[in-house]
C-alpha cells in the first residue's frame, strides 16, 4: 500500500478515473465521499479526511481532485503533507460558467489556487483546462479588494502538465452544464418538421435537473428510445454502439469523456467549435452556432447514410488508458521529493 487516493466527489469521471487507478495499480487505497451538494464537498472535504483517514508510514503518494482543499489537508494532517502529492483538474472553477460574474463564489476558485501552492505536481486533463486556469489566475485574484498576491501564476505553472483523462474504451465493432436548453429546442424543431430520429438521452444524474428534460421527454414522445441512466456499462455501451451521431451542446467542457466513448462506439460526433473541443476533435465535426448545429441534422435526418458510412477522422486510442496508463503510473510511483 503506496498511494492514498482521495476523491470528495466520487461520481461521473472522477470515479471513472479513482476505480481505474485502483483496478489497474497495485497498492491503492481510495477514500471518497459520495457525489452530492458539490459545494459542501468543496468546503468541508479536508475537515472529513483529516478524521477518516487513518495515519499509514507506507503511503509514499497522495493523489486527489482539485475538489478537495488540499491547502487545508496538508494544515490538518502534516503527516500527508510529506507525500508526494499530486493535484488532478477535472475541471477548473476560475473559468466555470455562471450566469453572472458576481454569481461566481470566490472561495472555490481561491481553494484551487491554494491547492496548486502545496502540490507537487497539477495535472490538467486538457490544455485547454490547463490554460484557462493558468492565465485566469491573475485575473481572478484582483477581485480581492487590496494586498493582491503576487506572480502566482509563474510559481504555479512549472509544477503543471496535461495528462489526458484515461478511459477504458470498450471492445466494440465498430451531460444544466450542457446547455439542455439548446439541445432539446434543436430536436423538438426535428420533430415539428417531421424529420425522422431516434434519441437516447444517457447520463447520471445528480441533484437539480433542468425542467426542460420532462417538458422534452413530453414532447419528444415515440422518438425517445432511451432516457436515463443505465446502470451496466455494457447496456451503456450497447446504446452508443447503435446510435449515428452524438451530440454535445456544452457551455462548459474541459474534456468530454462522454463523447470520445460514442465516437470510439462509431458515433459521428457534432461539437461546439469551443472549449476543449478543437483540441481533440477534427474541423469537420465542430459548428459555430446552434442554427449550424440544426442545420446539420436536418442533412442527416434526410440522408441517414452519411453518417453511417462515415468513418471517423481522427483518433481514439491517444485517450485510452491503454496508452496513458504509463504516465499514471510515473505519477503515482514517484517518491516524496522526487521531480517527474
Amino acid at each position: 500500500m503506496s498511494v492514498l487516493l482521495m476523491e470528495p466527489f466520487y461520481g461521473g469521471s472522477h470515479k471513472q478515473l479513482m476505480d481505474l487507478l485502483q483496478g489497474e495499480m497495485e497498492g491503492c487505497v481510495l477514500y471518497s465521499l459520495p457525489a452530492k451538494k458539490w459545494h459542501w464537498r468543496a468546503r468541508t472535504a479536508a475537515l472529513h479526511f483529516m478524521q477518516d483517514v487513518p495515519p499509514c508510514d507506507s503511503y509514499r503518494v497522495l493523489f486527489t481532485s482539485s475538489v478537495l482543499n488540499l491547502a487545508e489537508l496538508v494544515a490538518l494532517r502534516p503527516d500527508l503533507g510529506r507525500l508526494r502529492k499530486v493535484l488532478f483538474f477535472h475541471e477548473n472553477q476560475l473559468v466555470y460558467p455562471v450566469r453572472k460574474n458576481q454569481d461566481r463564489d470566490f472561495q472555490y476558485g481561491y481553494n484551487q489556487i491554494l491547492s496548486c501552492l502545496v502540490a507537487d505536481t497539477v495535472v490538467f486533463n486538457s490544455a485547454f483546462n490547463m490554460e484557462s486556469f493558468l492565465t485566469s489566475i491573475s485575473k481572478f485574484l484582483k477581485l480581492i479588494p487590496d494586498h493582491r498576491p503576487k506572480n502566482l501564476e509563474r510559481i504555479i505553472r512549472p509544477k503543471c502538465r496535461v495528462i489526458h483523462f484515461p478511459i477504458s474504451f470498450p471492445d466494440v465493432c465498430r451531460e444544466h452544464d450542457k446547455d439542455p436548453e439548446t439541445f432539446f429546442k434543436i430536436m423538438m424543431k426535428l420533430k415539428d418538421q417531421g424529420l425522422p430520429f431516434c434519441l437516447s438521452v444517457l447520463g447520471e444524474t445528480f441533484t437539480d435537473v433542468p425542467e426542460i428534460f420532462s417538458e422534452a421527454r413530453i414532447s419528444l414522445g415515440s422518438a425517445v428510445l432511451h432516457w436515463g441512466f443505465l446502470p451496466s456499462k455494457d447496456e451503456y455501451f450497447q446504446v452508443l454502439c447503435a446510435a449515428d451521431v452524438v451530440i454535445s451542446t456544452a457551455k462548459h467542457e474541459f474534456f468530454g469523456v462522454a463523447m470520445l466513448e460514442a465516437v470510439h462506439c462509431g458515433c459521428y460526433p457534432l461539437c461546439p467549435k469551443a472549449l476543449v473541443y478543437p483540441e481533440i476533435f477534427p474541423a469537420e465535426y465542430l459548428y459555430s452556432t446552434p442554427e449550424q448545429l440544426l442545420k446539420k441534422l436536418q442533412n442527416f435526418c434526410k440522408r441517414p447514410g452519411i453518417v453511417r458510412r462515415h468513418r471517423y477522422q481522427g483518433e481514439t486510442a491517444p485517450y485510452s488508458w491503454a496508452s496513458l496508463n504509463g504516465d499514471f503510473r510515473s505519477l503515482l510511483t514517484a517518491e516524496p521529493g522526487k521531480d517527474l
